[in-house]
């Protein structure tokens, strides 16, 4: 190993590393508050949106190896800081994403944001370990554990209170944050860091890694166009079978390239092992199990009721719970082992889960979601970090011990990028149903006011109808029935003539349980405004109709005045037919246009009156949305305790390597 000879500030250097750990920790935490802000404000979808995760997770863990052997071989301090600019880039982009109004634009900048961040912490933790002096190495090492650990669990927290402070129309500010951060470690770093290299620095096994990058994205891709509801249907769709079956023919190539490589991404001999295989395998399920903290504070604002983007305050539950769960678990295994430890983490896991799944969703309260918190917690403190290490290097030789935790968290970090692709399918499927389900709570008709003279036209147009010379000219004429038109049913759930428009079921997509009651007066009043407007014109319709009938009938009458016999009024004076019965028509014409002229005054008296109902509904509504949301909750924690269960039966046929 060779380093610049410079006298070496070690203060000074800690805070550098220990800067870029903490952005590049904090920033896994810090989106996934603003997730749903986001995936809404850029119009994308759940299954979409989740890829903001998913693409940082599969690009971090492709980058370790490649940044570890750049680092290795142009040195730790230039490789460190072209990985702080390039998280800093992309931090700046995915910010500049909410101005472009792009979500491509974020995905593209998160790609380059991970990449940096796999090249932080590995190489920061390798220049603590190695070059600075024993009695100050412990220290390092101790501070770099917690710098991680705190800024994972208070990640999700700074994004809400980010939110919270900027507003989520401004949510571009959870990346700006990392700017001034990156400029500083840039600045202090270049004149302050070593550059350590290795003296014999393998060939990077580039081939290897991009047909993995390419197989796992393959996989990733395939699996999240899967509806788990219609799974024949979609296995067979061109979105799906294509992707998985260049996973399965790339699969063998991959295995022959490595065994080829120089220094593979993947060492295959670990796969001869049983114990390795079990010890990867729970791997695997741990990063699955892992990713249900993803939606805990989209659960928590859903159960809860509050705002979207508040939810990160939860994490911290989360995360203290399982900052005391792993330094416990370290020590428990020594006592217990490996597999008692991680098999007791797995069961307070699905404790956790069925406690969320059958209680806190069922019956929401603030309490109760903690308590699931708690759990789910521990029992992630009990299974991600020291039982699967010592698992890992109880089974490889010394030398093989970078390589072996290397493929320890590839293989987890799949599983972390694999999971959230089919979670977030229940997420969508249960939101795809929100519409139909909060439509069916809502009134079914529409209340007008009394329309002027209704009831008198009514009785006039009665007494018309009973006059013997009236009756027959008025026959044909199908009067509307005034006093009736009080109530009119009206269809918004969209399955009537009215079709709902794209960019409005988009826009019902984008409510959460805050707003649920609002965007349905919206999409009430969008498509009130659509549809009354061809009642309207029904209703006057039919009313100009009986005007223009009885205007004919008066114009007729005068025609026929001098063989029509005469009659005698009240007072018994004599008059003409048509004065006795043509000015009564004509006074019911007046107030029949009238009465035309008020319906559209009506229905928009009617419709402020609708919209109130729905906002007395208000309850209602924001619970029929939390019940519909926390089923999709509900199958996304059956996952974990599935995934947990398996585990459980897996760690069974684990035996402890005998004693050589």
């Amino acid at each position: 190993m060779e380093k610049e000879n410079k006298k070496v500030n070690f203060v000074l250097v800690m805070i550098v590393y220990l800067a870029g750990i903490f952005m590049g920790a904090i920033d896994t935490g810090i989106i996934t508050p603003a997730r749903t802000v986001i995936q809404n404000n850029l119009m994308v979808d759940e299954k979409t949106g989740i890829w903001m995760i998913t693409i940082y997770t599969l690009a971090y863990a492709a980058s370790i190896p490649i940044m570890g052997k750049l680092a290795d071989k142009y040195g730790r301090k230039y490789v460190y800081l072209v990985s702080i600019f390039l998280f800093g880039l992309g931090s700046l982009f995915c910010g500049l994403a909410q101005d472009f109004s792009s979500f491509t634009v974020l995905i593209i900048a998160r790609a380059v944001q991970a990449i940096g961040g796999g090249g932080i912490v590995p190489i920061a933790t390798a220049e603590f370990g190695t070059t600075f002096p024993k009695e100050k190495r412990g220290m390092a090492l101790g501070l770099v554990g917690g710098v991680y650990g705190i800024a994972n669990i208070f990640g999700a927290s700074a994004g809400s209170a980010i939110l919270d402070i900027f507003g989520k129309d401004n949510w571009q500010f959870i990346f700006y944050i990392n700017i001034p951060i990156t400029l500083f470690i840039l600045i202090a770093g270049f004149y302050t860091l070593q550059n350590t290299k290795e003296v014999n620095v393998k060939k990077i096994d580039i081939l290897g890694i991009s047909i993995l990058t390419i197989m796992v994205l393959s996989l990733l891709y395939g699996l999240k166009n899967i509806d788990f509801f219609n799974f024949k249907g979609t296995l067979v769709s061109s979105s799906v079978y294509p992707y998985l079956l260049v996973f399965i023919v790339l699969l063998p190539i991959f295995i022959f390239i490595e065994k080829k490589a120089e220094d593979p991404v993947m060492n295959l001999t670990f796969f001869t092992n049983s114990r390795i295989i079990i010890t990867l395998v729970l791997a695997f399920i741990t990063g699955v199990v892992l990713m249900g903290m993803i939606f805990v504070p989209q659960f928590s604002e859903n159960a809860l009721k509050i705002a979207s983007g508040s939810g990160g305050y939860f994490v911290i539950i989360l995360g203290l719970f399982a900052g005391v769960g792993a330094p416990v678990s370290g020590k428990l295994i020594d006592r217990f082992g490996a597999r008692v430890v991680i098999g007791f983490g797995f069961i307070v896991s699905i404790i956790g889960s069925l406690y969320l799944i059958l209680v806190a969703a069922n019956t929401p309260s603030s309490l109760n979601v903690v308590v699931s918190l708690i759990l789910i917690g521990i029992g992630m403190g009990f299974t991600i970090g020291a039982p699967l290490n010592y698992m890992m290097l109880e089974n490889t030789k010394l030398e093989e011990s970078n390589s072996a935790l290397a493929t320890l968290s590839l293989i987890r970090s799949i599983g972390t990028a694999i999971a959230p692709a089919i979670m977030v399918g229940f997420i969508a499927h249960a939101g795809a149903n929100v519409q139909t389900s909060v439509m069916e709570s809502l009134p079914r008709e529409i209340e007008l006011p009394a329309l002027p003279y209704a009831k008198e036209l009514t009785n006039e147009i009665n007494k018309l109808k009973a006059n013997p010379v009236m009756r027959e000219k008025l026959k044909n004429i199908n009067f509307p029935d005034f006093t009736s038109m009080n109530k009119i049913e009206i269809n918004i759930s969209g399955s009537g003539d009215y079709k709902i428009s794209k960019d409005l079921l988009e826009f019902m997509k984008t409510s959460d349980v805050t707003t649920i009651t609002k965007n349905t007066k919206i999409l009430a009043s969008s498509i009130f405004n659509e549809m009354t407007p061809k009642i309207v014109s029904n209703i006057q319709g039919r009313i100009q109709s009986g005007i223009d009938a009885m205007k004919y009938s008066v114009k007729d009458m005068y025609k026929e005045v001098p063989n029509i016999p005469k009659g005698y009024d009240k007072t018994g004076q004599e008059n003409n037919y048509v004065n006795l019965v043509g000015n009564p028509i004509n006074d019911t014409i007046n107030k029949m246009n009238k009465l035309k002229e008020g319906v559209p005054g009506a229905f928009e008296t009617a419709k402020k009156n609708y919209l109130a109902k729905i906002d007395n509904r208000k309850d209602t509504v924001e619970n029929k949305f939390q019940m519909v949301i926390n089923n999709g909750f509900k199958q996304v924690y059956t996952i974990v305790v599935i995934s947990s269960f398996a585990a459980l039966i897996i760690l069974i046929f684990y035996k402890k390597k005998a004693v050589e």
